[in-house]
């Protein structure tokens, strides 16, 4: 297939600085090589201008840098819909996770019947009303379901995700407010006690067989903390008992097989907190087995 990688250097949905170098640490982990070498073309759009929190107003601290936010995610959504427009696979680099309302509003536009799987140690399910901290990046797929702020949510131009195409797989870390708030939506939510007790290929098998039965299409949205730490330490909120290195590959083969994927983005890398580039390595390697890396 044609891929084309788009970065958004974002950190303005999260408190720690850093995630914005994100895009330019997984190209120099050699993304556009790993990419060519399983036999797809590669272009690199380059990066989405993004503002700087230092030159911003923050604004309302319960959903801090709103305005800038949106602004950033209906630039990328501008670009994620032409490049599936025009047949392409959009890969998008962050970043902090704010920028997938982007992604996601821009690949429904072009397909609108693509459900999202979530990888993630969090819910990424609050809204201004449930946040304990203002972050935007805690908020992103609440929003890509119709909820929350709502500047936000008119991203998504009237197209939100429906609960039942909407699957969370990896989470270990919930506030009380969006775990009330998953529940009351009805998002399948597979958290890592799940994973443990039945295996990833039965929680992977059950969420995408959820998926097929209500979309044609997948978005992808990996954040690199869904991984143990160990692997992953490039993140700026890492959680313990996290996925390994082989139950990641495997759940992107598994989706992979599926045939479905038409969009993906990569997400809170931070190399300020990696070493030597090990979660930029991480994301990579994820991507090849997604795009079609097999052992034979």
């Amino acid at each position: 297939m044609h891929i084309s990688i788009i970065g958004v250097p974002i950190d303005l949905g999260a408190n720690r600085r850093g995630v914005d170098m994100g895009p330019s640490a997984m190209r120099y982990a050699g993304l556009h090589r790993a990419l060519a070498g399983l036999g797809h073309s590669v272009s690199d759009l380059g990066d989405v201008v993004v503002p700087g929190p230092e030159a911003s107003d923050p604004g309302d601290p319960r959903a801090r840098y709103l305005r800038q936010i949106v602004d950033v995610c209906r630039e990328l959504r501008e670009r994620v819909a032409a490049a599936a427009r025009a047949g392409s696979f959009p890969l998008v680099l962050g970043g902090d996770h704010s920028l997938s309302v982007g992604t996601v509003s821009g690949v429904r536009r072009v397909y609108p019947n693509t459900g999202v799987i979530w990888l993630d140690a969090h819910g990424d399910f609050n809204t201004p009303e449930t946040t304990p901290s203002g972050n935007v990046h805690g908020m992103p797929l609440a929003a890509v379901l119709g909820l929350g702020a709502a500047d936000l949510v008119a991203c998504m131009e009237g197209r939100p995700v429906q609960p039942e195409q909407a699957v969370l797989v990896g989470v270990r870390d919930l506030d009380p407010g969006e775990r009330e708030l998953l529940r009351r939506t009805g998002v399948r939510v597979f958290t890592m006690q799940e994973v443990d007790r039945h295996g990833l290929p039965a929680v992977m098998e059950e969420a995408l067989g959820l998926l097929r039965r209500h979309v044609e299409h997948i978005h992808l949205s990996l954040d690199l903390d869904v991984f143990e730490p160990d692997l992953a330490p490039g993140v700026g909120t890492p959680k313990s008992g996290g996925l390994t290195y082989r139950e990641g590959h495997l759940a992107m083969e598994m989706i992979a097989e599926q045939g479905m994927l038409v969009s993906m983005d990569l997400v809170e890398v931070n190399p300020i907190l990696d070493e030597a580039n090990r979660t930029a390595q991480l994301a990579v390697d994820m991507v090849r087995s997604a795009l079609g890396a097999r052992v034979m």
